[in-house]
């Protein structure tokens, strides 16, 4: 079933550079070819290692879409933002994999040595291997500073010793290099991130996390014991990996808005096309004067959630390090909002929308999925409610907030 996309109509890209209204294109027909004819099937099975979905991210990968960081755009971050919109749209498992690969990795990899980029950024860029970026622990996570931090890393003449374990770890199960935020010894009041090859003695990746939603972004543990790492794959100077994390996680909640902006604009379309031709006493269901109203909102709502994305993603790509308060903004808002349309397009639909499958007929719409997807947007990346205290932070003052 088609289902005609509402933004054709109800939004602009009236401020967008030329080239990133192109890259849109070229982006939805790169989703249209590689992610939408296994949209259904990546986001229905189980999660393990043999599950990840290779074609779809190398499909993106052969269409030039792993490259935006690096190419010399004007517009990277606003690019790869808007790539994870058309991805969402379709699988916002799969948008959270382009995170971690195309926004995540690439801004830990800006502090890598000449040598260490020229030798992994091409197989970052056309697919062939898989990235993971970790700095949650099962004690900590949004919640981020080096004392709280229980893996370290021990230093020694050529490098680092590293102990400890990270947990939801996207990518981890099929990944070949992981960029880790790691405490400065034992006791230490810093932070190092380190690039650590996970084929390493001492590296262990556990068991697939199972999860509710987002199947097709596969995580799981990653456990390291006396893993050795050269000192060359340090990333930024020593005791600084806080700072390079922080500005990874600020770009990555601006794709994860992004992302929020693909499924909510998904949801939309599906509610509007089902209150065109769903008949209730012999009407349109869409001629109920409180569905046209609430759609109204929220077609309004999502058009906010678009710029706010987009303003945030400017910033960074004009030199702003923090981006703030756009990027906690667009996180917050774009999430929250993925999850609200979702709901009401379940609501909408009735049973079929709340149905993996009609038995008898096969028929089904992908609302069940999607509902199960959207909550994990206002969690990761900084839970929403982090987001609202940094802008309550800007708002009123640290003196304030604390």
């Amino acid at each position: 079933m088609t289902i005609a996309r509402t933004q054709e109509r109800m939004s602009h890209d009236l401020f967008l550079p030329a080239e990133v209204v192109e890259l849109r294109a070229r982006a939805r027909a790169s989703v249209a070819r590689h992610v939408a004819p296994v949209a259904r099937e990546i986001g229905s099975r189980e999660e393990s290692a043999d599950s990840f979905p290779w074609g779809a991210f190398r499909g993106l990968a052969s269409d030039g879409l792993f490259g935006i960081p690096f190419n010399g755009s004007a517009h990277p971050m606003l690019g790869v933002c808007t790539v994870a919109e058309e991805i969402a749209y379709e699988s916002s498992s799969l948008a959270g994999v382009y995170d971690g690969q195309c926004i995540l990795v690439p801004a830990t990899l800006a502090h890598a040595t000449p040598a260490v980029r020229e030798r992994l950024i091409p197989a970052l860029t056309n697919g062939e291997q898989a990235f993971a970026f970790a700095t949650t622990e099962p004690e900590t996570s949004s919640d981020l500073t080096a004392s709280r931090l229980s893996t370290w890393a021990d230093e020694t003449e050529d490098g680092f010793v590293v102990n400890g374990r990270k947990r939801w770890i996207t990518n981890s199960v099929v990944a070949g290099w992981v960029s880790i935020l790691v405490r400065a010894g034992r006791d230490g009041e810093r932070a190092h991130m380190l690039l650590i090859d996970l084929t390493s003695p001492g590296v262990r990746i556990g068991t697939p996390d199972l999860k509710m939603g987002h199947r097709g972004q596969i995580t799981a543990d990653i456990v390291l014991d006396d893993v050795r790492v050269p000192r060359e794959n340090l990333l930024g100077a020593p005791g600084r990996g806080m700072a390079v994390a922080l500005s990874a996680l600020v770009r990555g909640r601006i794709g994860i808005g992004a992302a929020g902006v693909g499924v909510a604009q998904a949801a939309l379309d599906l509610a509007v096309h089902r209150l065109q031709t769903r008949e209730v006493f012999g009407r349109p269901l869409g001629a109920m004067q409180h569905w046209q109203f609430q759609m109204a909102q929220r077609a309004t709502e999502l058009e906010c959630a678009r710029g706010l994305y987009q303003k945030a993603a400017m910033l960074l790509d004009q030199g702003d390090a923090t981006a703030e308060p756009e990027a906690a903004m667009a996180k917050a808002y774009g999430t929250r909002l993925a999850n609200d349309l979702v709901r009401e397009a379940i609501q909408i639909h009735g049973a079929i929308g709340f149905a993996r499958q009609v038995g008898e007929t096969g028929e089904s719409v992908r609302l069940e999925e999607m509902y199960r997807d959207a909550k994990i947007l206002e969690i990761f990346e900084g839970a929403n409610e982090l987001q609202q205290w940094i802008v309550a932070r800007r708002l009123l003052g640290r003196d304030i907030t604390g």
